[in-house]
């Protein structure tokens, strides 16, 4: 006997009734007993935009920020031992020339060829100063960083005719400082190639004053010339002559006049060949600041400033160096 089973009923679906809705939550305040109210989920915080006008200006600020302080360090600090340590080794190098009778006696070396621009010429001292430096050939800014420079149209101290020798104020070392204290009959000792050589301070001048009378066939005279004013702000121009009372010693042919002077060897002249250096390193502070406020939003202020401080550092010294040479090379 076989048994029948009915399928089950399915009820029919209505297509326009609405479906159930789920049951309300009970609320946190309703499940309390102590009917305290419930605190909202705390908010995600997100991150703050970065604008790129901020980043730039940032850098911009930094950039002004490290020349500024480089500028300073560098006149006040970093350019006197700079001057120091091209003394001393300036010193030691023309002690060794003068030992072995190399040392210029003229414009021109060994192998005929001019000087070049910062080669040790002579040992210039001044007893009442105090003072001994080296004179080296030129007088560009940059062969002023490293101490007095002999202009290259003139004589070289000792030899019959004037020898003008020029040195800074203020900056790098500031060698002539002194030279408002000297006065007439104070004794100035020059040693080159030739010997030792003295002169006899006669007066101090300033442009617009009386200039010395005129050389006697034969006879000889040094001027040093400086910055006159305030250190850095200087008004005018000081000179100092001094008539040589050692012998003259034979000045060899001169292939230097003063029409191949350029501008920049004048005194109280700027440096026009600092441009070139000058704007490639600003370059590359430049791109070492944007590095460096890259690393501030990447890594943090910390870890940023220990890494590219150093960097920095070196790039705007090196720059306030390059700046300085465009400024008169007195100061």
């Amino acid at each position: 006997m076989t048994t029948t089973v009915d399928p089950p009923t399915v009820p029919p679906v209505d297509l326009h009734r609405e479906p159930p809705t789920a049951p309300p939550r009970p609320s946190r305040a309703a499940s309390d007993p102590g009917g305290s109210p419930s605190r909202a989920a705390p908010a995600r915080r997100s991150r703050p935009v970065e604008i790129p006008a901020v980043r730039v200006t940032g850098t911009i600020l930094t950039l002004l920020g490290v020349l500024l302080l480089a500028f300073v360090v560098h006149l006040t600090l970093v350019s006197q031992l700079r001057y120091e340590r091209a003394q001393q080794t300036a010193y030691a190098d023309f002690r060794k020339d003068l030992a072995e009778g190399i040392a210029p006696v003229g414009q021109t070396d060994l192998d005929g060829e001019l000087l070049r621009p910062g080669t040790s010429i002579a040992v210039l001292r001044i007893p009442v100063l105090g003072t001994r430096q080296v004179v080296s050939e030129g007088t560009t800014g940059a062969v002023l960083q490293n101490g007095p420079g002999h202009r290259r149209d003139t004589v070289l101290p000792g030899q019959p005719g004037t020898s003008v020798v020029l040195g800074r104020h203020a900056g790098y070392g500031g060698p002539f400082a002194g030279l408002s204290l000297l006065t007439a009959g104070d004794e100035i000792v020059v040693v080159t190639g030739q010997g030792e050589h003295r002169y006899r301070v006669s007066g101090l001048r300033r442009p617009g004053d009386p200039l010395p009378p005129r050389l006697a066939d034969g006879a000889g005279r040094l001027t040093l010339a400086t910055a006159d004013g305030r250190p850095y702000l200087p008004d005018n121009v000081l000179y100092v002559d001094a008539d040589l009372v050692s012998s003259a010693q034979p000045s060899p042919q001169r292939r230097f006049g003063a029409q191949s002077l350029s501008t920049a060897e004048q005194a109280m002249a700027g440096d026009p060949g600092a441009w070139v250096p000058l704007v490639l390193w600003g370059q590359a502070l430049l791109i070492a600041a944007y590095a460096v406020s890259w690393a501030w939003a990447r890594w943090g202020g910390w870890q940023a400033w220990v890494s590219g401080m150093p960097l920095l550092t070196v790039l705007g010294l090196t720059v306030a160096d390059q700046a300085v040479r465009l400024l008169p090379n007195l100061y």
